[in-house]
């Protein structure tokens, strides 16, 4: 029996693993980089053990440190999460050897599944049906889109899609650079990218007596950079036969490798219906709870238990119901998916299950993955599954750095969505629509600033907030009052101008807004009961819109503004009357995006001349590399990245003088 557990993990799976073990009388260990110092998954553990340091490479990835960390804190078991070391079958024997429980397969079995290429070779003769690799130096236009693809790691990391021959080598090196900077192995191979396919998965379970599990398939076809965003299972319109046969060769690969404990077995599944092995993740998957919410199951409570032995019931429940999970990022997906920092103030989102990271008030930085949370939905069937993640992830309180919930909603509520016609090429299909901003005269963006307008001149000191007033109403015209904000993210200004008169509110543009006189609020609100209280308050501000009762509810951080309603959430920055000069930057200059650190600088010198989206440099933050390209020709007139250099948003990287 396992007494103590040490989790090789942080954040979201390692609060998981923990809330699991807890359940189950198992004391648990945490590590902890330096930067994770006052993290939820160390402070929520029993006993958290520092890892000296901030970067992966450093902490997490040191397989030695994290087994001196478990002998030294007196655990008997290791679980590694996802990501990171968990799919090293080195740190596995390094486990065992340690007198460690590992939960997780055999590491003979975590090394077949390794490398790519060799996977393939072995679920070929275990007739597993599969892509044939092409040769980059015979591959011809016939054979086009081509995915490069790296034989090691995951999570997008070293694909590139080609679509012209011409830019085949510069891809493959571009990949193959890649690879070799996150998984230290460089190999690569090529296969046909398939347009219009779904990435279809199938839950494995494994005990050490010869039982195997299907649970069911999971829908992963949402995809930025090769990444997955929104999962669900089971996967929807697969017919029986293709169900069928997709199980069959999940548990055909578990067996050819002799696995034991959670795998996943990936597809691609062609618009002809055909489906093909990709590759098979030995290891709990990041969509874990979508197979969990409908088998009523907990995977994580089953992989120790099969750790410590348990044998696996002849067959598995059955499934009910339809359950679908959105990946929560701090990222800007309308620029490039830019992964962003700050301070997570708030995150609440109600009537779901959160499996999140970050606790309010915790910093988002720049080493680590920008998840911040799953949100699970589950419903009787699959229509009411993503009718209710939209409505939980749009009423939700999320006061930090910019995320991609917008794009999360919007998607949910496609139409292409709702009827189950996705496939990987979703989410760049539909980027511009996905991410488009509203427009300047938006009545929801115009409303909100003015309630952000109100709530800032009520949070003014001796301003008065009783219901319907806000400050001292006089029998003389009151002064015009004047505030700008700008929407975030996107930069759209509204210029707010209002007067406060005793017969009420007048804003600019707005003649049919006024505010909520408690005698006309009175019980008008479900749950607010006889006396909603002030109407305009520095947290709250009730309008009436045409006759339309408005509930806004603001919160102020610094000179950000997040107003909150039942119809989504709007956040903004309150601008300066007389705006800074010497914050403008210099025509032409390349600015760092976000903290990072540059791994990589073009074959250019200052004198060169460059074309408008040539690449200069490339940052890595958050586990993604960007490109920072020329905005547009002209001449390379400064260049102050070099590779390794940790820069500062807003950091000087380069200048391009346009022109001749």
């Amino acid at each position: 029996m396992i007494r103590s557990l040490l989790v090789a993990n942080r954040a979201e799976i390692a609060r998981r693993i923990v809330r699991t073990c807890r359940d189950l009388g198992i004391a648990t260990v945490a590590v902890h980089s330096d930067a994770d110092a006052g993290a939820p998954h160390a402070r929520e553990a029993d006993t958290a053990v520092r890892l000296p340091g901030d970067a992966p490479a450093d902490t997490y990835l040191r397989g030695d440190l994290l087994v001196k960390a478990a002998l030294a804190a007196g655990a008997d078991a290791v679980h590694p999460g996802y990501g990171f070391l968990s799919e090293h079958a080195d740190f596995a024997r390094a486990v065992r050897d340690a007198g460690l429980v590992w939960v997780g397969p055999p590491p003979e079995a975590m090394e077949a599944m390794a490398s790519k290429t060799r996977a393939k070779e072995i679920m070929r003769k275990a007739g597993v049906p599969l892509l044939d690799a092409i040769d980059p130096a015979e591959a011809t236009a016939d054979d086009l889109p081509l995915l490069v693809k790296a034989a090691a790691g995951g999570g997008g990391r070293g694909m590139r899609v080609v679509r012209e021959l011409a830019a085949l080598p510069a891809e493959l090196d571009s990949a193959r650079a890649e690879a070799a900077s996150a998984f230290g192995d460089g190999e690569i191979f090529v296969e046909p990218y398939m347009e219009g396919a779904r990435h279809v998965e199938v839950q494995v379970f494994a005990d050490t007596h010869g039982t195997v599990w299907i649970l069911g398939t999971r829908d992963c076809s949402l995809q930025r950079r090769h990444q997955k965003v929104i999962e669900e299972a089971p996967a929807p319109g697969l017919d029986e036969e293709l169900r069928r046969s997709l199980a069959e060769s999940a548990a055909d690969a578990a067996r050819a490798i002799g696995y034991e404990g959670a795998g996943t077995v990936e597809f691609l599944v062609s618009p002809a219906g055909r489906a093909y092995f990709l590759e098979m993740n030995t290891r709990l998957q990041v969509e874990h709870p979508v197979t969990e919410e409908i088998y009523g199951l907990d995977l994580v409570a089953l992989q120790l238990r099969i750790a410590e032995g348990e044998s696996l019931d002849a067959e598995p429940p059955a499934p009910r119901g339809h359950a679908v999970e959105a990946r929560l990022y701090a990222e800007d997906p309308a620029r490039d998916w830019r992964p962003q920092t700050g301070i997570m103030h708030r995150l609440e989102i109600a009537g779901l299950r959160v499996d999140s990271g970050p606790a309010d008030g915790d910093a988002i930085g720049v080493h680590y993955d920008p998840m911040l949370a799953k949100v699970i939905a589950v419903a009787p069937t699959r229509a009411e599954a993503v009718r209710r993640l939209a409505h939980g992830l749009e009423r939700a309180r999320i006061h930090g750095p910019v995320t991609n919930r917008e794009l999360l909603v919007r998607a949910l509520r496609h139409p292409e969505f709702a009827a189950a016609r996705m496939d990987t090429g979703f989410l760049e299909r539909h980027l511009a629509e996905l991410t488009a901003a509203a427009s300047d005269d938006d009545e929801a963006a115009s409303l909100a600033a003015l309630a952000a307008a109100l709530a800032d001149a009520a949070r003014r000191p001796g301003t008065a907030t009783v219901a319907g007033r806000l400050g001292g109403w006089r029998n003389v015209p009151s002064q015009p009052q004047l505030r700008s904000y700008r929407a975030e993210p996107g930069g759209t200004e509204h210029e707010v101008r209002y007067r406060l008169t005793r017969d009420g509110l007048l804003a600019e543009g707005m003649p049919d807004v006024r505010v909520l006189g408690a005698e006309a609020g009175r019980g008008a609100e479900p749950g607010l009961g006889t006396d909603p209280g002030p109407h305009v308050t520095p947290g709250r501000v009730v309008l009436d819109v045409a006759g339309v009762r408005r509930t806004f509810e603001v919160t102020a951080y610094g000179d950000r503004r997040y107003v909150d309603t039942p119809r989504g959430g709007h956040v903004f920055t309150a601008l300066p009357r007389f705006p800074d000069p010497t914050t403008r930057a210099e025509p032409g200059s390349l600015l760092a995006p976000m903290p990072g650190t540059v791994v990589r600088v073009a074959e250019v010198a200052v004198g060169d001349r460059v074309e408008a989206g040539q690449p200069l440099l490339w940052l890595e933050a958050m586990k993604m590399e960007h490109r920072v390209t020329a905005p547009a020709a002209g001449v390379l007139t400064a260049l102050h990245a070099t590779t390794g250099r940790q820069v500062e948003v807003g950091a000087l990287l380069a200048v391009v003088a346009a022109g001749e």
